[in-house]
């Protein structure tokens, strides 16, 4: 069931279906994620189940801000306080360490935990209205709420979709964000880029005074994290990335015998079939990555086999989507 995430008691009968242990899909800024109390291994286990996602595979943890972190983090370093104090609420992700009685099953049993504190006003509706609970609920584990490996939602609509009905999903309207949050980890001295988001490693190097490593500049130990398998984030149709002049070529050489194709490209391209799906990309990146994984969902809707992209600038603020579709196209045959 879709409910108007701003209806007045919207908010309440989401926290008694999370209570009762059920799974509620939940608006972000980011994407929609598939929610249960952080708490409850039960009702954690009923993500994982829903998604078709492996148990040691985490869960990020949102809670309502920084109050919460101590609830479930024993330790969190200056430069992680730093950026919390910079970017909450917002869509980054830290890792931090867990507190051995806290949200295990979440964690996916590791001794770290990725807590973020969601930007959204529906998200944070949920989260108040979960610590006023006669047994308050303290986080909630949401990873996007979508068939794992798959493309992320950012519409109730697309959660609907996925899940049917059964599910009740707030609809706090499209995601602003569009793409998952930036992943910090903050457990090995260090900041480490796991996942790069919408905040750009500029940006985080600006907060904290430390330039964040990547993960092949300090591999060991590094835990695991949502979103940062090498496939991911894939439709139905086969994804490859291409620049414009291989796009146009390729396109010559298919000439009106095309079909089944899709083309997501800044340049702009010409093709003589009626049977290929010609989509601009932004060429703004924010633009971009709002709009990206509607625009790969609206491929599969449309029936294409093939989906062509141009690959992104290799520039900082196209990080974020050139990860997604990097993966995109790593589920290729």
């Amino acid at each position: 069931m879709i409910l108007d995430a701003a209806a007045p008691t919207a908010p309440q009968a989401a926290a008694q279906a999370l209570a009762r242990g059920e799974l509620l899909g939940l608006p972000t800024e980011t994407v929609y994620g598939l929610a249960a109390d952080a708490d409850n291994a039960e009702a954690v286990a009923r993500i994982f189940a829903a998604k078709g996602r492996p148990a040691d595979h985490p869960l990020i943890v949102h809670v309502a801000g920084s109050a919460a972190v101590p609830h479930y983090a024993h330790e969190v370093p200056l430069f992680a306080q730093a950026l919390i104090d910079a970017f909450w609420p917002g869509p980054l992700t830290l890792i931090l360490p867990r507190l051995p009685s806290r949200a295990a099953a979440a964690a996916g049993g590791q001794a770290s935990v990725g807590l973020r504190c969601p930007a959204h006003p529906a998200a944070q509706a949920v989260l108040a209205a979960c610590a006023q609970l006669p047994a308050p609920i303290h986080g909630l584990a949401a990873p996007s709420a979508n068939r794992f490996g798959r493309v992320s939602p950012t519409t109730a609509a697309h959660v609907a979709d996925e899940f049917g009905p059964e599910l009740l999903v707030l609809d706090g309207g499209p995601c602003e964000v569009g793409i998952e949050s930036t992943i910090v980890d903050c457990t090995r001295g260090v900041p480490v880029l796991l996942r790069p988001g919408s905040i750009s490693r500029d940006a985080i190097e600006s907060a904290c005074g430390l330039r964040p490593l990547s993960k092949d500049e300090l591999p060991t130990h590094a835990p695991r994290a949502s979103g940062t398998l090498l496939a991911h984030y894939a439709p139905s149709a086969t994804v490859r990335l291409m620049d414009a002049r291989q796009l146009q070529s390729g396109l010559d050489v298919l000439g009106t015998d095309a079909a089944h194709l899709a083309v997501y490209a800044r340049a702009p391209l010409r093709t003589p079939s009626r049977r290929v799906l010609l989509r601009p990309m932004p060429q703004d990146a924010a633009l971009a990555a709002r709009e990206l994984f509607a625009a790969l969902r609206g491929f599969d809707d449309a029936g294409v086999r093939l989906i062509w992209v141009e690959t992104p600038p290799d520039t900082p603020e196209w990080e974020g989507v050139r990860d997604r579709l990097a993966r995109a196209a790593a589920a290729a045959p």
